[in-house]
């Protein structure tokens, strides 16, 4: 306690630095910086909650405080109103971004003209576009970020929330500042909300990472994914898995959908159509791919099957109000729910994913979590009713955002339970909730063949990055609908520079494997697939970082260029971490397209610009908009191959791009174990070029990690003339004479190219 009058108190730490002033009446708490006030907690005195209560007070007569109707829905709150609220002021602040998921652009909007956000995971098929209505997953976290700081809050309440938005702009006559004001108001739970200082981005998101949990190293599964409701049997799962070697598109895994299974059940095998999925499991491990299959919460209500009378007789289904097993219509028919919240659950749930339970399964099958907001067909607006019951007596509303969150955490512990502790896991969830990045991927859910959806893609998942969720992505070429052969190139050279790539469509639509459009189309998604391959070193140390940072790889421009306000309002461009920018086309016939420079560095791609300021570029179809910024080396993979583990095996390339100063990073290990945390095994390589000197150099913190990787080539962006030669030094104990395979100077950018006249272990010393 700094100082203590009747009025406020204030409390400082960080050698007063950062201040909180406790004002007594009216309510309210104020956040200093530097003794300047930030953030103000009920500056309009809305702070709002309601007490539970055990039976109607005596007397009270408005039924409709106890219950409410929805269309042929009613709801019966068994405690009575119990919501909470209270408003939070941005002093200085314009730009707020986060609560995801909306399919609306990334800054959030002011909505005194219209309606609130709404936080409230829902099955929401073909979504509305620019709408602040809640879709599958809910993130309670907004970032207010201005040229001088950025800062978070954190609404720690998994029931239904809204939260309305007011930005003021400055009015110079009466020398006031910028302010934005969130409201937040949320069903039912506690007021927890979490104030993050920065005062930087990349400061926020490691204190949001502390709150919630880091992104989950994955398994090396950030390749290509092929996916569609459904491939009809095994023997169409194997031509196309042989369509992509005979097309020379490498590929990663391939996924089945609900179809697979014996009649919507669950960790079943369709006997006729899959009578061996063991064998076709061991027969896409042999070229190094795996096999994912869906699992949903819902459990057909089938009394002969054993797994639906073990959860009913353990106690693992929601009940509903009065105390019975809750019954649902999704997929299956007639369902019951698992209660995944009921720890006993989640580790019967995932004890179903071992060998021995699981019969047909191998330790490559990995898992796909859907429909888990829970989707309920007959239930009010597609879900659980809010007064369902959990374990503990928790009704559905006081829970309902963490449901598919519970889903996924229970399928990682059991695929990681399922090797003995030591593989790591690979789940994608439709739903999530904040801190969903520990346990996998998530997608943006159906969306549609247009171009308005390839478009709004990259908001929706920039808006998911600041909100911690990592690996993300869209659907490529739309869910539902059949894209033109232009749409379907330009949304995978989108997905391809996006963390999670997966193409998918529904059984409505036409196949849409990348060799069916002609060899044009065939050829351009196979240049833009074994891009994406090429850059997997650089993926791959981005999402080390994410695990140990928080800062996830896809990053608005303003997260890499916190001063330069032209970036605030950018959402169709973004970073890959912080040495590639990415501008994906997403108008059709497009010739040229305007991209953005930021920063004073030189930009390169195969042409040289200054940063600062916008260019017009021509464009094709082959051409993807992707630039390195100046002073980054980048790390690529050479060659060809079929999936990951032949690029592995590859020499590895460095690009360059001169500036002042020039740094990079490669991190690896063996991407499948959890030896990269238990024993510190994986190396973290850090490049530097200064002076005409390139330098790699370990981490200071990696173990011993033993590894054939070469590099074979350095690519130098923006070398002004030809060296006469060039020595390489290993441990300063010997030179190599280099050879200087090309040069180019040309008015568009100045290459050095040098190829190593022997092979260079990287990892030879430390």
């Amino acid at each position: 306690v700094e100082k203590q009058t009747k009025d406020y108190t204030i409390l400082s730490w960080s050698t007063g630095y950062y201040k909180a002033r406790v004002w007594c009446f009216p309510f309210h708490i104020e956040i200093l910086c530097e003794d300047e006030v930030r953030v103000t907690f009920n500056p309009e005195n809305k702070l709002w909650f309601e007490t539970l209560q055990d039976t109607k007070r005596q007397g009270e007569d408005n039924d409709s405080l106890w219950k409410e109707t929805f269309g042929q829905f009613v709801d019966y709150k068994a405690n009575g109103p119990s919501s909470v609220g209270a408003d939070l002021r941005f002093h200085g602040f314009s730009h707020v971004y986060g609560l995801p998921e909306h399919a609306d652009p990334l800054q959030l909007r002011d909505t005194r003209e219209g309606e609130p956000y709404r936080l409230y995971n829902l099955d929401v098929f073909a979504y509305d576009l620019k709408s602040p209505f809640g879709l599958y997953g809910s993130v309670p976290f907004v970032l207010a970020h201005s040229s001088n700081r950025t800062l978070g809050v954190f609404w720690l309440n998994a029931s239904e929330t809204f939260v309305n938005g007011d930005s003021a702009s400055p009015v110079k006559r009466r020398r006031t500042e910028p302010h934005t004001d969130l409201h937040w108001l949320s069903e039912s739970g506690i007021i927890d909300c979490r104030v993050l200082l920065g005062p930087q981005p990349k400061q926020v998101f490691s204190q949001y990472a502390q709150l919630t949990g880091v992104f989950a190293a994955p398994s090396v599964c950030a390749g290509y994914h092929q996916c569609r409701w459904n491939y009809n049997d095994e023997a169409d799962v194997t031509a196309v898995d042989a369509g992509f070697d005979l097309n020379k598109i490498p590929y990663d895994v391939i996924w089945l959908d609900i179809e697979h299974t014996d009649g919507k059940r669950y960790f079943t095998w369709d006997p006729a159509l899959f009578p061996r999925p063991a064998e076709l499991q061991r027969h896409l491990e042999k070229k190094k791919r795996k096999l994912v299959v869906i699992s949903d919460p819902h459990i057909k209500l089938d009394p002969d099957w054993p797994l639906f009378r073990e959860a009913r007789d353990s106690g693992h289904f929601v009940k509903d109000r009065e105390g019975q097993i809750f019954k649902g219509s999704c997929w299956p028919g007639e369902s019951c729910y698992l209660d995944f919240s009921n720890p006993a659950t989640r580790a019967w749930y995932s004890r179903c994913f071992s060998l021995n339970n699981y019969k047909g399964s191998t330790s490559s099958l990995f898992v796909w979590n859907d429909m888990n907001e829970p989707s309920v067909f007959d239930g009010p607006e597609q879900t659980m009713p809010k007064d369902a019951v959990h374990f503990g007596d928790w009704e559905h509303r006081d829970l309902h955002n963490l449901y598919g969150f519970y889903q996924q955490m229970a399928t990682a512990e059991g695929l990681v339970t399922r090797s003995g502790g030591l593989r790591r896991p690979f789940v994608l969830s439709r739903s999530f909730f904040a801190g969903s990045q520990r346990f996998g991927a998530v997608w943006t859910g159906d969306n549609v063949a247009t171009w308005d959806y390839l478009k709004i893609s990259i908001p929706m998942l920039l808006s998911l990055s600041v909100a911690g969720i990592a690996f993300c992505g869209a659907d490529v070429g739309g869910f539902v609908k059949n894209p033109t052969p232009e749409l379907l190139v330009r949304w995978y050279q989108a997905g391809a520079l996006q963390p999670f790539f997966r193409g998918h469509s529904a059984n409505v639509t036409k196949r849409r494997e990348p060799w069916l459009f002609g060899e044009e189309v065939t050829a351009a998604i196979r240049a833009t697939i074994h891009q994406r391959y090429l850059l997997l070193p650089y993926w791959y140390t981005l999402f080390y970082w994410a695990h140990a940072t928080g800062l996830s790889p896809l990053r608005p421009l303003w997260v890499e260029f916190p001063k330069e306000e032209d970036t605030f309002t950018i959402d169709n461009e973004y970073m890959i971490g912080g040495a590639l920018l990415a501008c994906p086309i997403t108008d059709p016939g497009v010739q040229q397209i305007q991209v953005l420079l930021p920063g004073s560095d030189e930009v390169q791609s195969l042409t040289a610009h200054k940063g600062g300021r916008t260019v017009c570029l021509p464009v094709t179809m082959e051409t993807v908009p992707v630039f390195q910024r100046g002073g980054t080396i980048i790390c690529r993979a050479t060659g060809t191959g079929s999936c990951t583990a032949d690029f592995q095996k590859q020499p590895l390339s460095l690009t360059v791009a001169l500036n002042t100063q020039v740094r990079g990073e490669l991190y690896l290990d063996d991407g499948y174990s959890f030896n990269y945390l238990d024993t510190k095994t994986f190396c973290l390589r850090r490049f530097k070029m200064d002076s005409g000197l390139l330098c790699s150099r370990a981490f200071s913190e990696e173990g011993s990690f033993d590894s054939d990787t070469i590099i074979q080539s350095v690519t130098i962006m923006g070398q002004k003339s030809t060296p006469s030669s060039v020595l390489l030094s290993v441990s300063g104990k010997r030179n190599i004479n280099v050879r200087i395979l090309s040069t180019s100077s040309t008015t568009a950018v100045n290459r050095l190219i040098l190829m190593f006249s022997t092979t260079l272990l990287l990892f030879a010393t430390k």
